[in-house]
């Protein structure tokens, strides 16, 4: 099975590839930027580069995406064209070629303004039937995309998936305030509690959506470590949440303590994966368990897998205000 990887260069498609390489499937990857892991240069608005690009392919992994941090330097409709537009050439393209399987890589940003509940209400359970709430173009966008995937596994008969990946990007947060006040890998480890995933768990969900997706048919799933919270904590995460992690996790507090870190005071969501554990087989392994048992070894709580791609950034030129080019 030759497999496609579009956005070969950003985070998730360099990891993929890397995957597929060192397990010695075929993969050829696809990106506007060249890199050690683009087979292709081009773009996938262009549908002369997809139909070029699916030459030979039995299986697509579409990775390639505009992403949050890109609203504030691009146009509505760049959006509009990579993440609508593009993804559309590719499933034409691929039902023209007789892919046998395709898995879409979207976001639990769709789910926009649904998860933030108001002061008060309790913490947001997210899972697959969570109805989005329009906050940005960048989650209208994936949204609008995750609907072209649907209809032609419908009506085309396209075997897809759909993952709706959590945080993933090792790059420091969006939000100045939480750059201001955490360490980065602080607080990705507290996110690992409700938002987060590591890649290594990331590149295993969609092999293991690549596995499943000619019996499945179509299906959509959120892809995020697995927390430890029940509906019942939702209500005191959104008011307390180091209450509910040091009632769960007693050994918590004194090795942030040694380590210099905190909680998050709060937290408005929680990301639920059961779905795609039980429907995918997938067995994600980087939780905050796992933070902790490195906590206490002195190691780092990244996968191999993550350090080896590092950090790419999302942009080329640098901004006064930081890494991204709003506060």
């Amino acid at each position: 099975m030759t497999i496609l990887v579009t956005g070969s260069a950003g985070h998730l498609g360099e990891a993929l590839m890397r995957t597929f390489r060192a397990e010695g499937r075929a993969a050829r990857g696809l990106d506007i930027k060249p890199s050690p892991f683009t087979d292709m240069v081009g773009s996938i608005v262009d549908r002369g580069v997809v139909r070029d690009a699916m030459d030979g392919i039995d299986a697509v992994v579409h990775a390639a995406t505009l992403h949050k941090p890109h609203v504030a330097t691009h146009t509505t409709q760049d959006f509009v064209d990579t993440n609508i537009t593009g993804t559309l050439n590719l499933l034409e393209e691929a039902v023209a070629a007789k892919v046998g399987r395709f898995v879409f890589t979207s976001t639990t940003s769709s789910f926009g303004a649904a998860m933030r509940p108001a002061p008060g209400e309790p913490a947001a359970w997210v899972t697959e039937d969570t109805v989005p709430v329009a906050r940005n173009i960048y989650g209208v966008t994936k949204l609008g995309a995750e609907g072209l995937c649907e209809l032609f596994a419908l009506r085309r008969g396209l075997r897809l998936i759909v993952l709706k990946t959590s945080r993933f990007f090792p790059e420091a947060d969006d939000d100045a305030e939480i750059r201001g006040t955490y360490d980065t890998a602080n607080a990705q480890a507290n996110e690992l509690l409700y938002r987060r995933a590591d890649i290594a768990d990331m590149v295993s969900a969609h092999v293991a959506a690549l596995a499943r997706a000619p019996e499945i048919g179509f299906g959509r799933f959120i892809v995020s470590a697995t927390t430890p919270f029940t509906r019942d904590d939702l209500a005191l995460l959104h008011s307390d949440a180091p209450a509910v992690v040091n009632r769960l996790f007693p050994r918590a507090a004194a090795l942030y303590a040694a380590k210099g870190w905190t909680m998050f005071p709060t937290l408005d969501r929680v990301y639920v994966n059961r779905r795609a554990v039980e429907t995918l087989g997938w067995r994600p392994r980087y939780d905050f368990a796992h933070v902790l048992d490195c906590l206490e070894k002195g190691a780092d709580f990244r996968s191999a897998l993550a350090r080896e791609v590092g950090a790419k950034g999302y942009h080329d030129e640098t901004f006064t205000e930081g890494p991204y080019p709003v506060a």
